[in-house]
């Protein structure tokens, strides 16, 4: 067995501050901090940053990624569009990972996963570009075998499975969902992929995700910041933490039952 196959106990929070930055820029100015917010998150129990630099820079700004780069501890993963822009700021700044997605202009968020199959040749470069100087490249996609199969042919070592659809569903659908995202997960291990998801996970949602035993890593941001304004960034990070942790304790019972 792919040691990637190999159930983790522990699994990783990845906290994306970006809207931090869209209620900041909301008003313009400087308040809130989107810095500050990685602090805090650090202290609550999180793994990783997570921060998106749009073309558009709705939210994320250079001067953003900069401060992020120079002032915290915990590895950043710079989410990103797959453009030369792009890829120079990536290779000027060298954060510990960079995740590509898609990116329209009129989107409100990420809509799915990025098109690794149908979008090979222009990839390429850019993964092998990245990989080269030490980044570690991830692809955010569909719980798709033809994906997962493109990602291991660009020769990125991480992908991010988009779990937008299975936290939009209800009821029976849901449960289609969550098979399709276990079923890739462990595809994608065998494929010696490291297995990361998002997108759209809550409190609600995220047990199911979270017992997924091939996961290594979850990046969630939106509902962690919305949930931040009723009880405080510290109090909702923990909860999340608490509730992988859980998932996590009662998968690694019955398999050692």
């Amino acid at each position: 067995m792919n040691d990637n196959n190999k159930f983790t106990n522990f699994l990783r929070l990845g906290v994306n501050i970006d809207h931090v930055a869209t209620i900041r820029n909301a008003r313009g100015g400087e308040h809130p901090d989107p810095l500050r917010a990685a602090h805090m998150a650090a202290k609550a129990g999180a793994d990783g940053i997570t921060a998106h630099l749009r073309e558009d820079r709705r939210h994320m700004t250079d001067g953003d990624i900069e401060r992020l780069m120079g002032e915290i501890e915990l590895p950043l993963n710079l989410e990103m569009a797959a453009t030369d822009e792009m890829l120079k700021i990536a290779l000027n700044h060298l954060p510990h990972a960079a995740c590509i997605v898609p990116e329209k202009r009129e989107e409100r968020t990420t809509e799915g996963g990025l098109d690794a199959a149908g979008g090979h040749n222009h990839l390429t470069p850019i993964v092998r570009e990245m990989g080269e100087k030490g980044i570690r490249v991830s692809l955010f996609i569909e719980a798709d075998p033809r994906q997962l199969d493109a990602a291991v042919s660009l020769g990125a070592p991480v992908i991010e499975l988009h779990t937008g659809a299975y936290c939009d569903a209800v009821g029976r659908a849901r449960e289609v969902e969550l098979k399709r995202i276990r079923e890739a997960a462990a595809y994608g291990a065998e494929l010696g992929l490291e297995i990361h998801a998002g997108h759209g996970l809550g409190f609600d949602s995220v047990g199911p995700i979270a017992e997924i035993p091939q996961l290594a890593e979850l990046n969630i941001g939106h509902f962690l910041i919305g949930e931040a304004i009723f009880g405080g960034l510290d109090s909702s990070i923990k909860r999340m933490r608490s509730l992988m942790d859980k998932a996590r304790a009662e998968v690694s019972g019955e398999r050692s039952a």
